[in-house]
């Protein structure tokens, strides 16, 4: 697949997967995970995509201070329903790094390893997301708000133009590039941008 060249410069996720090590996938148990892998995933690059992805990488950064995260091990929840607004598509970006899944996720082996009823929505927690280490109960709670890296003033325009089907090639390209800058502003230019990812502690080990 062919990409933006800055996709390679987001920071990638390192996890423990001990399934993957029990079942061969990995020698080592351990798992990277690219911007680009959860592109491919999503099947598209979005400012909510990069989000998430940005979102989950500070919190188990946070969660496991100076630990690798441990995959499958990780219940994740989250305040809206999983139909009300992209929380569907955040959290299916969650799940892919995290493995924690809902009910129809891996229901493990011989009641090890499982991965169903780790994510849950519509929960009562006071931000966007919960994230908490199952081995050892340490919480926090995320906020995650794109808004604050903007789109450039003609995207909606082009956009609309697209839509309609009255765009031509080059407002098409203009389009897509201004699309992907935003991205790269969230994942990249100001990825440390206090007000783009919020974390709380809520529990210590």
């Amino acid at each position: 697949m062919a990409y933006p060249q800055f996709f390679d410069q987001v920071p990638t996720i390192k996890l423990f997967d001990p399934l993957s090590q029990v079942l061969g996938a990995s020698d080592d148990g351990v798992i990277e995970i690219s911007y680009p892998e959860v592109v491919r995933a999503a099947g598209h690059s979005c400012p909510t995509v990069a989000s998430a992805y940005l979102m989950t990488l500070k919190a188990l950064e946070s969660l496991y201070t100076g630990e690798m995260p441990v995959r499958g091990d990780i219940s994740v929840e989250f305040s809206q329903s999983v139909d009300e607004g992209v929380a569907g598509v955040i959290g299916a970006v969650v799940t892919q790094i995290t493995g924690a899944a809902g009910p129809g996720g891996f229901k493990g082996i011989a009641g090890k390893f499982g991965r169903n009823n780790l994510m849950h929505f519509s929960s009562s927690i006071g931000h966007a997301a919960k994230f908490t280490r199952r081995d050892t109960g340490r919480s926090l709670e995320v906020d995650i708000n794109p808004g604050v890296v903007p789109p450039a003033p003609q995207t909606m325009p082009l956009l609309q133009k697209i839509i309609a089907r009255t765009a031509d090639k080059n407002e098409k390209n203009e389009f897509a590039r201004l699309w992907q800058d935003r991205v790269k502003r969230i994942l990249i230019d100001q990825r440390d941008d206090a007000g783009l990812i919020a974390i709380r502690v809520v529990k210590e080990k």
